[in-house]
């Protein structure tokens, strides 16, 4: 049996929300942006890469060694020669050499056999300390370096630079420390944290 006659369209609902039920709505949208907005400031600054101090072991000074919490993107172009007043900490080098004038800066993205992964700065004033001690405090640098899953990667050792007596005599004042790859430059991504 067929009907005919006039389709009857079905009422609209109304929708409307109570007054507790509207604050509720209004603070769980509020609570979000301000979860949404802290994710973003966290995660902006999780790639901050401001260098770390740990504590120098014989002073005690906090901000004697620097490590670095995250590899710092050098703000000059690579890849590019620089000499070693110039290394920033996080740089990575391809055919590196720690007695060489100049060393080849590279991404740390690309093949290079070495990072600078932690140094330590003597004041101006100091007198030479002489070569025991500065061996001594490269080590501690070395000591004191976070290095990152990736560094196990690769076979890598720790190599240590000081100044000599006469490079001390004209203001070298840096002990760094760097992680090697002997095998050359077959290390592909930053070492650090």
């Amino acid at each position: 049996m067929t009907q005919t006659g006039p389709i009857k369209k079905p009422s609209a609902r109304s929708w409307t929300l109570s007054r507790p039920a509207f604050v509720t709505a209004l603070a769980v949208v509020a609570a979000l942006l301000v979860g949404l907005v802290i994710f973003l400031l966290a995660s902006a600054n999780a790639n901050r890469t401001e260098p770390v101090a740990v504590p120098d072991q014989e002073s005690g000074d906090t901000a004697s060694i620097q490590v670095a919490a995250t590899a710092p993107a050098t703000a000059l172009p690579v890849p590019r020669d620089a000499a070693p007043s110039e290394f920033t900490l996080g740089d990575c080098f391809a055919d590196f050499n720690p007695e060489a004038l100049k060393a080849n800066v590279v991404a740390c993205d690309s093949g290079h056999s070495a990072q600078l992964v932690a140094l330590f700065r003597y004041p101006a004033g100091d007198s030479y300390p002489g070569v025991d001690v500065l061996q001594a405090k490269a080590l501690e640098a070395c000591e004191a370096a976070k290095l990152s899953a990736a560094a196990d990667q690769f076979d890598l050792n720790f190599q240590r630079a000081y100044p000599s007596e006469s490079s001390w005599g004209v203001g070298d004042r840096r002990v760094d420390c760097y992680v090697t790859a002997p095998t050359g430059n077959v290390i592909t991504a930053s070492v650090l944290p």
